[in-house]
């Protein structure tokens, strides 16, 4: 089995990937929105990306 990063050989220890450097480069690229899983578009989160922080729930609570 090959690296899905690198491509060089898999080994036991990270598989699928070839070493520790490889398998950081893959979770990287998933926490920085890289890789997405495809789905269809739900009515809560498109009204999330249309409103801003400012609109948020509780924010006319005054805090201290």
């Amino acid at each position: 089995m090959n690296c899905p990063i690198c491509g060089e050989y898999s080994l036991p220890r990270y598989r699928p990937f070839c070493s520790r450097k490889c398998a950081d480069i893959d979770l990287g690229r998933w926490m920085t929105g890289a890789y997405v899983v495809p789905g269809p578009a739900t009515e809560e989160s498109d009204d999330a990306l249309e409103s801003g922080p400012e609109d948020a729930p509780g924010d006319d609570v005054a805090r201290h």
